[in-house]
């Protein structure tokens, strides 16, 4: 099983852990921009579809935390359906797990049949006590064993016991749930609902959802939804620099995440037609650089703070587990002789994810419209500095990776002879410099990832290597000069 964090009293800032894994090219038949529009709350799944109707895509109610979709594929009326079934125990190394009724199992009491909406077992399988059989697909909630949430067949029906069905299972696909349906929505992330681990003693963290607000550093405003998180942190100083020379970094990211999620059934039973897997958001951060960094020949990373999230899609009757994992970090690469004083403010929203099609398999999806402002420059010396303040974020389901993506908002700054250069934005720009030479400041979206063959749980065909999203880059100058 997975060691989990602690969970901190802020657990918002979890959904930060989403934000990052965004993309940077804007798509030009959506709008990007969500500024303005409310989040709304999610609404409960039904558990029922009406013919040809695609399934709802909802958060899964609370009382559903436990919830258990089975489906007994080329049985009749074998569909995917909400049983009264809970995973009671999983064994990972094994596969062994132990299924009991709902409100039963663990307490020593007797199982009982389940509702006579469930379907009949196909010929040739024994059905037993508990309504399981072997050729059931089982999808679950997380469960104890489980955290990541089950999805499998049943292979074997062991024995009973008090605590329920023991059964041997398999891994399986979600189109042995979903067959031809359809279904497609996407659904915010309860802020309330990560496990946070700080790795630098001053992150600090700020969120909010419907009801409860948690206020961080500087009596932050935080919108319903989001979550902010603070940080600041010392660079090695520059060799030969005076201790004042060493750089440092400060800042927050502030983040209102979704899950997104699609499948489109084929009609004739040959896996989906459609898939989808992603997260999108809206996105605003404000950071600085500032003093001297080290001389390296390559960037040097700094993790500061690991978020993870499970939340559960009910996608009609079938709970459906997404797992969210980010890393957030800063990274300052330079030549250990320009020195910075620099402020920039980004704001924008990102979608990233996989999508299938017949035609072209699996392919990323990365799309991003950002916007930024140089608050504060200053560059003197002469040389080149670059500092990122990013994340690197995988999404899956079941506890198994599909995308991972790693995004980089930076600044970058160089200078030429000897310079020394201010710039100051607000009601009017002002620019003060000194000696000759030029400066230039960049602000830029770094954007690399990885479509992982772990996608191929949709039932989609199985690529044998990782494809690489690509390197995609966007840079714009925030000022420069010439003296």
């Amino acid at each position: 099983m997975r060691k989990r964090p602690s969970r901190a009293v802020a657990p918002a800032l979890a959904a930060s852990a989403l934000f990052l894994a965004a993309g940077c090219s804007a798509s030009p038949a959506e709008p990007s921009s969500r500024a303005g529009h409310t989040r709304p709350a999610a609404a409960s799944a039904s558990a029922t579809q009406d013919a040809g109707q695609p399934l709802a895509v909802a958060a899964a109610p609370e009382a559903a935390a436990t919830s258990t979709a089975v489906a007994r594929p080329g049985a009749p009326g074998g569909r995917a359906h909400r049983a009264a079934l809970k995973v009671t125990s999983y064994d990972s190394k094994t596969r062994r797990a132990v299924i009991s009724p709902v409100g039963e199992g663990g307490s020593g009491g007797k199982g009982t049949q389940p509702p006579s909406s469930s379907p009949s077992p196909s010929a040739g399988n024994s059905a037993e006590p508990h309504g399981t059989a072997v050729g059931d697909v089982i999808a679950s909630a997380p469960a104890p064993g489980a955290p990541d949430g089950l999805l499998a067949k049943v292979t074997d029906v062991i024995g009973e016991s008090g605590e329920g069905t023991e059964v041997q299972t398999a891994p399986t696909t979600l189109d042995a749930l979903l067959g031809d349906d359809d279904a497609k929505g996407s659904v915010p992330v309860d802020p309330a609902s990560f496990d946070i681990e700080r790795l630098l003693p001053d992150v600090q963290v700020s969120w909010a959802k419907a009801g409860d607000v948690h206020v961080g550093p500087g009596g932050a405003k935080v919108p319903i939804g989001s979550l902010r998180i603070d940080v600041g942190a010392k660079v090695a100083t520059a060799p030969g620099a005076p201790a004042s020379a060493s750089a440092s970094v400060s800042g927050f990211v502030q983040v209102a995440p979704d899950v997104d999620f699609s499948y489109g059934g084929d009609a004739a039973g040959s896996g989906p037609g459609a898939a989808y897997l992603g997260v999108s958001g809206d996105w605003d951060a404000r950071w600085a650089v500032k003093g001297r960094a080290a001389a390296s020949a390559q960037p040097r990373r700094v993790p500061f703070a690991k978020l993870h999230a499970d939340p559960v899609l009910q996608v009609g009757p079938i709970p459906v587990v997404v797992n969210l994992d980010l890393t957030c970090y800063f990274q300052i690469g330079a030549d250990g002789t320009v020195t910075l004083d620099v402020e920039q403010r980004l704001k924008g929203d990102f979608k990233a994810g996989g999508a299938f099609g017949p035609a072209r398999g699996w392919t990323p999806v990365d799309e991003s419209h950002m916007t930024s402002s140089p608050v504060r420059t200053s560059v003197s010396a002469a040389g080149r500095v670059k500092a990122a303040l990013g994340a690197e974020a995988s999404v899956g389901l079941y506890g198994a990776v599909g995308v991972t993506a790693d995004l980089a908002p930076y600044l970058r700054g160089e200078a030429a002879g000897s310079v020394g250069a201010t710039t100051t934005t607000g009601s009017a720009v002002k620019t003060d410099a000194t000696a000759s030479g030029a400066w230039a400041l960049y602000g830029g979206v770094d954007l690399t990832g990885t479509l992982r063959m772990q996608l191929s749980i949709f039932g989609t065909p199985v690529f044998q290597r990782a494809i690489p999203l690509g390197a995609l880059n966007r840079e714009w100058k925030l000022a420069d000069g010439h003296v």
